[in-house]
């Protein structure tokens, strides 16, 4: 049997063997059944999960970077480093600078120059007035207790006049008090003196009240009303005085507060008007050397400005300052030691009249004066404080007035003083000697009498005083005055230039702007 060869060669024929187009065609297989599929199971619920942190791979080669956030400030510094390389650009940044320059200059000016002025304003108005009501207070108080004593040694035959400058010192005292609690209420710094005036009204109808009934026993010849005026001289030396010297302690140092205040420099407001003048002079100078211009008149204009006001700021605030000093110096330095000389010739007043009225009851307890008249030692104490006009040794109070007066008349008033303090010594030693000797009447008429008594030179001395006040006073309001009116105006002048100023520089750098558009 022969098999056909193996490729792809055409099969031989067969005798008798059927052809290829008898042959049945074979049928595919059958496919094979679906098997079936199992049930799907319920799957189960799929919970969120936590978002993935952010890669902190570095961006794939070739993918462009982030860009990064800045904040607004590094934004705008951006912006100014790209407009500060135009020319117009810089000239925007010159102009703001500027503006703002001469504007702070003018605002700080006007608000310094406020301050000094409405500090000065209250040294005139307010701190000197009020200081020299609690003087008033004082001197007012001390002088009623010198006329009380005055009046009890008079006996039952009171002088009319004694008793009406009692009455009239009392009622002084009470004006004045009420004055100062007005003024000082709801001001800085015033408790201290409020609680002093609050103290004085409370004790002062306590002391009327004893100098009355000292008065009544005094009539009646009965010696209990001296044990009253002795205690209502303690009360007025004890709690009354003190009191008010520390209501005149109290404003005297708010008057120093307030002149500190008014003459203060303007340290700020000069610095910065140097600064403005310095950039508007570079700015000129740069303007010049770009465009061979000597004059732009916005910048001249701001130029002008700043310097009026800088020189009107120095000169008015030195005049002022000049001013304020010569009312201090030569005005509430005389005032201080005027009122300090009367003090201490009403109290000097007192004690000599107490030392006829105790008749030796009261004495020193210790110390080297021990078992001396008390009232004595104090009259010789109040003299001191005037000063020794013997040998010269003891500068006083009237030492003081008379060297800080300034011109012949008020020289002269205080030279008067003096010379009735000199007189009043040497009445009081003859009047000291008839009471040692026992020649009590003889002592008591050179106290309170007709000849030459020592009461004649104690009215001589707070004559010659009170003159001498009104005197000082009215150079300290001149001086004073003249300190305030140097800076009038200069507030409102600094603004109103300022404002010019910055207008002038903003319209010259917008003058050279127009030249690039």
């Amino acid at each position: 049997m022969t098999y056909p060869p193996s490729g792809g060669g055409a099969a031989p024929s067969v005798p008798g063997a059927p052809t290829p187009s008898a042959v049945p065609p074979q049928t595919p297989p059958p496919q094979a059944a679906e098997r079936p599929q199992p049930p799907e199971h319920p799957r189960a619920p799929e919970h969120p999960r936590a978002p993935a942190p952010p890669s902190t791979l570095p961006p794939p080669p070739g993918a462009e970077p982030l860009p990064e956030r800045r904040s607004a400030w590094a934004e705008a510094q951006e912006r100014l480093r790209a407009a500060a390389t135009t020319e117009p650009g810089r000239l925007r940044i010159i102009g703001a600078v500027l503006a703002v320059l001469v504007v702070t200059f003018g605002a700080c000016t006007a608000w310094q120059m406020s301050d000094r002025s409405a500090a000065a304003d209250d040294v005139l108005h307010r701190s000197q007035p009020l200081s020299a009501d609690a003087a008033e207070i004082y001197r007012s108080l001390a002088d009623a207790n010198t006329a009380a004593a005055s009046g009890f040694l008079a006996g039952g035959q009171e002088p009319a006049e004694v008793r009406e400058r009692y009455r009239d010192d009392i009622a002084m005292a009470s004006r004045k008090l009420a004055e100062a609690a007005t003024n000082t209420r709801g001001s800085t710094g015033s408790q201290s003196s409020i609680a002093q005036i609050t103290k004085l009204n409370a004790l002062l109808p306590t002391y009327a009240e004893r100098v009355e009934t000292a008065r009544t026993y005094n009539r009646q010849g009965l010696p209990l009303g001296g044990a009253y005026l002795r205690s209502a001289n303690a009360l007025m030396q004890q709690e009354m005085l003190p009191a008010a010297k520390r209501l005149y302690d109290a404003e005297r140092e708010r008057l120093d507060a307030d002149y500190d205040d008014a003459r203060s420099y303007p340290w700020a407001a000069i610095a910065v008007g140097v600064l403005a003048l310095a950039v508007l002079v570079w700015a000129q100078r740069r303007n010049y050397q770009r465009t061979n211009r000597v004059f732009n008149h916005g910048l001249v204009t701001a130029t002008a400005a700043a310097t009026v006001v800088l020189l009107w700021l120095v000169a008015g605030h030195s005049v002022a300052y000049g001013s304020l000093n010569e009312s201090y110096d030569q005005g509430v330095k005389s005032l201080n030691a005027l009122n300090s000389a009367r003090i201490s010739t009403l109290q000097a007043r007192s004690s000599e009249n107490l030392t006829l009225v105790a008749r030796g009851s009261v004495t020193v307890p210790d110390g080297p004066n021990a078992g001396k008249d008390a009232y004595d030692i104090d009259y010789q104490q109040r003299m001191r404080e005037l000063g020794d006009f013997t040998d010269g040794q003891v500068r006083g109070s009237l030492d003081a007035a008379r060297e800080l007066a300034d011109d012949e008349t008020g020289s002269a008033r205080v030279s008067e003083a003096v010379d009735a303090v000199k007189e009043w010594q040497k009445r009081h030693k003859a009047a000291r000697a008839a009471d040692t000797e026992g020649n009590y009447d003889l002592a008591l008429d050179r106290v309170i009498g007709e000849d030459n008594p020592t009461g004649e030179s104690f009215d001589q001395v707070d004559e010659a005083l009170r003159k001498a006040l009104a005197h000082e006073k009215a150079d300290f309001q001149q001086a004073a005055e003249d300190g305030r009116g140097a800076m009038t105006g200069l507030p409102v002048g600094a603004a109103s230039l300022a404002l010019l100023g910055a207008t002038g520089a903003v319209l010259g750098i917008g003058r050279r702007l127009s030249e690039y558009r």
